[in-house]
């Protein structure tokens, strides 16, 4: 029998009528309810999945489009007024004591009798300095002397220093200009070559800078070992990855960092298999800082997962979700950040032991308030391999489970409350991305990946960049190494 079409009437005469086929109408609509229930669970998962953005979710602000959230900073609010804070100090251009240019304008006359000025001493020179940046092409010709012996007829030649080797060539400050405004400065190869040229009057091709990359990554070997080494002995090490294309195919730029340190490699791969192989993850004894990537487990070291990732997961859950249970352990974590702040201020290393025995008692409470609203699904009827599947908020309690991750910062005052150090290192590798698209090569991937890492801890360091890689191309790149406490 056909039940779609069934009237009310018609389920009121079936059930006088016939129990038989009562029954099966029954069981029709008790199938009915269960696709009707997957539906609803199907519409809420993709209208929480329209929902999100770059404010509530790991998205980044470019996948927003044109309708972007309200702006809303998560790192709440200051005491301290917006601009210049009282006391702040005011910079100008110094004067310059040895000034490439000297003009001077003489008095002549006196403005109000006219008398000649010519001859009398001025009482003071009043100083004004104009700085103009003149960008030039210089050239050095090196001369090597031949002579032939006039008794023994041997031809004789000077040797040219060590690394003049070609007819033409750039030199060191020009090939560290080439390298700094491509790695550092982000611009493409034509645009550079553009920039080059209108600078100087000097047409540069793109074979010369991608060949001073090349040099320059060759010579960076030692310093990039020695970045590795200060990594490993950190105490704390951020990490984090994020897709590239490499020759059109998806691969995977992976970064360890602290403020003071930037590696990065790549790989073709994201998880162990690429940590193994190009991280330090393998030999690291600290505690690492990530954003909760399984493949991280898999490493003995320490611990810690970033909040900024979990504060925009619980938004989501405020405001897809509509439960309780995410704006308090929002608000929990950014208590106890704030008495951390607090006791750091005062001089204090660590938290007091009954302090945070108290914070514990609180967020487990706050995660039985999650569990409460997010029961566990009932058991499927017919039993299916792998996990069953789960709502995000609920994966996101279990992984909040593991409380001494989460409250690391809480733990050990040296460990931050977010991975903002690596997220930070790899929004720059997305800016590349955008401006100048994927590499072409693993091997300028490659290149890339090694002088990026330099440069940028030269500029966390604050040390001269076009200094040092000028360095580096004469065979003297150290990196010096930064102070014990991250």
């Amino acid at each position: 029998m056909n039940f779609q079409n069934l009237t009310r009437e018609d389920i009121v005469k079936l059930g006088e009528t016939s129990s038989e086929l009562m029954g099966a109408l029954i069981l029709y609509l008790w199938d009915e309810n269960q696709t009707l229930q997957t539906l609803k669970l199907r519409v809420k998962e993709l209208e929480a999945r329209l929902n999100l953005n770059s404010r509530n979710s790991g998205k980044p602000p470019s996948s927003d489009g044109y309708k972007k959230p309200n702006p809303k900073s998560l790192r709440g609010k200051s005491d301290k007024p917006s601009g210049g804070q009282h006391g702040h100090k005011a910079h100008q251009l110094p004067l310059n004591e040895n000034p490439d240019h000297v003009i001077t304008y003489a008095l002549d006359i006196c403005e109000k009798c006219h008398f000649d000025l010519k001859n009398t001493p001025p009482l003071e020179w009043k100083i004004r300095q104009v700085l103009d940046f003149i960008a030039k092409m210089e050239t050095t010709e090196h001369r090597a002397q031949m002579k032939i012996c006039p008794k023994c007829h041997h031809q004789n030649q000077v040797s040219f220093p060590t690394g003049i080797d070609y007819k033409t060539q750039y030199g060191e400050s020009t090939k560290a200009l080439f390298s700094y405004l491509n790695i550092q400065q982000l611009l493409p190869l034509k645009r550079l070559t553009e920039t080059i040229q209108d600078l100087t009057g000097h047409p540069v091709s793109q074979g010369a800078i991608v060949h001073a990359n090349k040099e320059l990554y060759k010579k960076l070997a030692q310093p990039e070992e020695q970045i590795k080494q200060q990594l490993l002995a950190s105490h704390v090490v951020h990490f984090d990855e994020s897709g590239v294309r490499v020759n059109g195919k998806l691969n995977w730029i992976h970064t360890a960092c602290t403020p003071e340190l930037t590696y990065y490699f790549i790989h073709s791969k994201r998880g162990k298999v690429a940590m193994d192989e190009g991280s330090i993850l393998s030999d690291y004894t600290g505690t690492a800082m990530h954003d909760g990537l399984p493949s991280y487990r898999n490493y003995k070291c320490g611990h810690a997962l970033c909040n900024q990732h979990h504060h925009r997961e619980l938004i989501a859950v405020v405001e897809n979700d509509q439960q309780t249970w995410g704006q308090l352990m929002i608000d929990l974590l950014y208590d106890i950040k704030k008495k951390k702040e607090e006791r750091i201020s005062a001089g204090f290393t660590q938290m007091e032991p009954e302090q945070m025995a108290g914070y514990e008692a609180k967020y487990r409470i706050v995660l039985d308030i999650g569990l409460a609203e997010n029961p566990p699904p009932p058991p499927p009827v017919e039993k299916k391999k792998g996990r069953i599947k789960q709502s995000k908020a609920k994966n996101l309690l279990d992984r909040l489970e593991n409380r001494q991750a989460v409250l690391a910062f809480m733990y050990d005052f040296e460990v931050p409350f977010t991975n903002n150090v690596a997220e930070q290192a790899i929004r720059m590798i997305k800016t590349m991305q955008k401006i100048s698209g994927s590499f072409r090569s693993k091997e300028g991937a490659d290149i890339f990946c090694r002088i990026r890492g330099f440069v940028s801890t030269l500029r966390k360091q604050e040390l001269p960049i076009l200094k040092k890689i000028r360095d580096a191309f004469a065979n003297k790149a150290v990196v010096p190494a930064p102070p014990l406490i991250n």
